[in-house]
Order: C-alpha cells, then sequence, then structure tokens
C-alpha cells in the first residue's frame, strides 16, 4: 500500500518546480491531485502527464474568488479535502519592477510579493480548514523558507512573506487543535532547491555557472537540493508517518542553518 492512498490533495503553484514535484510524489503515492497554477497550460500540461489520478485547476492564490470558486469546486466532486500544500510564492524578482532592498523597495512591488505569498497562504488555509475540518483527517503543507528566518538585505518583501508564512503556519495549527479539527499544519523551509524562481538571480551563460558555483561553496553539502527532495518531505507531511506533528518546520538546506562558516581555527604550535 503507498502512503497516500485514498486521499485528495491540491498543490498550488504546481505547473513547475517544486509544486510540480510534490504533485508527482503525491500520484506516485497514491493520491489524487489538483494540480492547480496561475499558469492554467502549465497545469493542464502537468495534469495531462499524471493521468487519471490528476486534474487541473486554474488558481490565482491571491485571489479569494478564485479559491471561493476552488473551494465549492472540491467540495462538490470530492465532498471535502486531505492534503493542501501552499506552494505557490514569488520572490518578486521576476513579477515586479522593484527594487526589493529595505532602504529603496517600491510598495507595490512589496504588496505583490506579500499577497502572493502572505494572503495566498492564509486564504489558501481559510479554504482547507474548511474542506477537512470534517474528514477523518487532514494535512496542510505550508512551503516558507529558509529566508524566513534569515535577513536577505536583496530580498526584503519576500523574506518577510516568508517569515509570515512560518509564523501562520503555527497559529493555524493551534488553532485546529484547539478547535478539536483533526487538521496538522506544517512547514517546509527550503534554502537553495535548483528552481525557475533561481532565474532572476543566477543571470545566464557563464555568469550562471559563476553565480550557482558562488552559492554552492556556502552549502555544506556543496550542492543546490533537488525539487524532489522537497517532495519526499511533503510526502511525509501529507501522511500518517507524520501523524503526531503538528506547528512544526522541517529545514532542507544542506546545512546552511547549521552553523556559521567562519568558524575559529585551532592555530599550529
Amino acid at each position: 500500500m503507498t502512503l497516500l492512498d485514498n486521499k485528495t490533495a491540491l498543490v498550488t503553484g504546481a505547473a513547475k518546480g517544486i509544486g510540480a514535484a510534490i504533485a508527482k510524489a503525491f500520484v506516485n503515492e497514491g493520491a489524487f491531485v489538483l494540480v492547480t497554477d496561475v499558469d492554467a497550460d502549465g497545469a493542464k500540461a502537468l495534469a495531462t502527464e499524471l493521468g487519471e489520478q490528476a486534474a487541473a485547476l486554474t488558481l490565482d492564490v491571491s485571489d479569494p474568488e478564485a479559491w471561493a470558486a476552488a473551494e465549492a469546486a472540491v467540495r462538490e466532486r470530492f465532498g471535502g479535502l486531505d492534503i493542501l500544500v501552499n506552494n505557490a510564492g514569488i520572490t518578486g524578482f521576476l513579477e515586479t519592477p522593484g527594487p526589493h532592498d529595505p532602504e529603496h523597495f517600491d510598495l507595490e512591488s512589496w504588496r505583490k510579493v506579500q499577497a502572493v505569498n502572505v494572503e495566498g497562504t492564509a486564504l489558501g488555509c481559510q479554504s482547507a480548514i474548511r474542506l477537512m475540518k470534517d474528514r477523518p483527517s487532514g494535512a496542510i503543507i505550508n512551503l516558507s523558507s529558509r529566508s524566513g528566518v534569515v535577513g536577505i538585505p536583496a530580498a526584503a518583501a519576500y523574506a518577510a512573506s516568508k517569515a509570515a508564512i512560518l509564523n501562520h503556519t503555527r497559529t493555524v495549527a493551534l488553532y485546529c487543535a484547539e478547535q478539536g479539527y483533526p487538521i496538522r499544519c506544517n512547514a517546509i523551509l527550503p534554502a537553495a532547491v535548483m528552481t525557475p524562481m533561481w532565474d532572476g538571480m543566477l543571470g545566464t551563460g557563464e555568469a550562471r555557472d559563476a553565480a550557482i558555483a558562488g552559492v554552492e561553496a556556502g552549502i555544506p553539502m556543496g550542492r543546490f537540493g533537488r525539487p524532489e527532495e522537497v517532495a519526499d518531505t511533503a510526502v511525509f507531511l501529507a501522511s500518517d508517518k507524520s501523524s503526531y506533528m503538528t506547528g512544526g518546520d522541517i529545514h532542507l538546506d544542506g546545512g546552511i542553518l547549521a552553523g556559521a562558516q567562519a568558524r575559529p581555527e585551532r592555530a599550529e604550535d
């Protein structure tokens, strides 16, 4: 028996990157997956690839009306929801004019990042609670980031949004427990996972190669993470293997947050 048999899951931002990897992993573990994304064509392409255990749904996570429509569609077709992955997110580098540093940030760019990342996650949690509270169990998985626990000078809006997601995860977990709902809520905090989100920061050609090498030099494990590694963690959090875990967070960062690299060395005598 696979880990997610007879479960219905909804994954946001699932047309590519980490979201696509999670959708694929969930299908492989027996779940029916709603592949959602603002990119309708991308969502449809992945759902077609995944076959009869998947369907596409266009969803702009920053739009409350879109969430209401998605919630209604899920309730009508499935009667409820077992798993939600709030994966959709933007850095703002590719989607807004910026800049994004604390001194010069553009307010509309800041608001766009918060609308997608923070409001999108909060709206997703809200819909999921309503769809899960009468089910035997439910699992909400929010994608925060290493950027949510450390300062990121060039990406203030993104860092603030990921910190908010981490804290909201804990709030949702405690609320559901307080209400007696059988819903767990946990967060995954990836860092340096190679996805299209990095394109705006890495550039192209030789400059990209140099930028990748520079990032990897700062990772104790010496490499970027893979979307599939995040997906494996999502499977764990979605399954009964994590049945006593709520309000928690799992770091997937190759050891970045384990300690400072500028560590003292003992001098030779």
